[in-house]
C-alpha cells in the first residue's frame, strides 16, 4: 500500500478539514482515505493517564466503533493509543493524524497497532512529507487536523498544561462541540478537563450524551 497526496484542490480533500483556519495545503494518507469524508468524533487526552482514563477512552470509542462512527486522535501513548485500540475491538474504523511523514511510526512501540488501523479499515494521515521526523512544535499543530476532520471532539483527561486541551481550543475555535469527561477532583491528570467544564464544555458521563 502506498502513500498518497491529496491537494486541499482535490476534490478527496476531507470537507471539514478544508474549513479550518490554516487547513494544510496537502495531507498525506496512508490506509482508507475514503473515511476521512464520514461522520467521526475526536478523542484525544494526555500520554501519563490514569487507569481510570485509560477504561473510559477505550469504552467510548469501542461504542462510537459499534455505531460505525469513525473515530479520530493522534496515536500517542496514553488516551490516543486506548481510543484507537477500543474503536478496534468493536471493529470499528479510526484515523490516527501523525505529526512526521508517514514513513515511520512515532512512538514505535505502536507500530503494530498502526498496522492493525490500517488492516481494518483506517487510515494514518499526516501533513508532513515521508523523510519529515517529529519535532515537538509539530505535535501542537497537528491538533488543528485532529479536531479539523471530526465533528466532535472529547477530551477524556488532560492536566493543566495538555496538550489534548489545544486540541479543544482548535475545536471550540472551528466552531465545533467540545465534551469534557468529569474526574477526580485530586487527580492531576483531571484538572484540565474539569477546568474545561468550569468553562462551559459539555459534561460526557456516557457515549450517548455525544447524541
Amino acid at each position: 500500500m502506498k502513500i498518497e497526496e491529496i491537494s486541499i484542490k482535490d476534490i478527496e480533500y476531507p470537507y471539514f478539514l478544508k474549513q479550518i483556519y490554516l487547513a494544510p495545503k496537502q495531507i498525506y494518507v496512508l490506509g482508507n482515505k475514503e473515511i476521512l469524508r464520514e461522520k467521526s468524533i475526536a478523542i484525544v487526552g494526555c500520554r501519563n493517564c490514569s487507569e481510570y482514563g485509560k477504561k473510559v477512552a477505550k469504552k467510548l470509542a469501542y461504542n462510537i466503533g459499534k455505531r460505525n462512527i469513525i473515530t479520530v486522535s493522534g496515536l500517542a501513548k496514553g488516551i490516543d493509543t486506548c481510543c484507537h485500540i477500543g474503536t478496534l475491538d468493536a471493529k470499528g474504523r479510526t484515523i490516527a493524524v501523525l505529526a512526521h511523514g508517514l514513513d515511520m511510526i512515532y512512538p514505535s512501540e505502536n507500530i503494530n497497532l498502526a498496522k492493525e488501523i490500517i488492516k481494518y479499515g483506517g487510515a494514518l494521515v499526516s501533513e508532513y512529507p515521508i523523510g519529515v521526523k517529529p519535532e515537538k512544535s509539530y505535535f501542537p499543530a497537528r491538533n488543528r487536523i485532529i479536531s479539523g476532520l471530526a465533528e466532535k471532539t472529547v477530551i477524556v483527561e488532560a492536566k493543566e498544561k495538555s496538550g489534548a486541551l489545544i486540541t479543544a481550543e482548535f475545536s471550540l475555535n472551528q466552531g465545533k462541540d467540545v465534551f469534557a469527561v468529569p474526574g477526580n477532583i485530586f487527580s492531576s491528570t483531571s484538572k484540565g478537563t474539569n477546568e474545561l467544564i468550569r468553562q462551559g464544555a459539555s459534561v460526557l458521563t456516557t457515549y450517548k450524551d455525544l447524541f
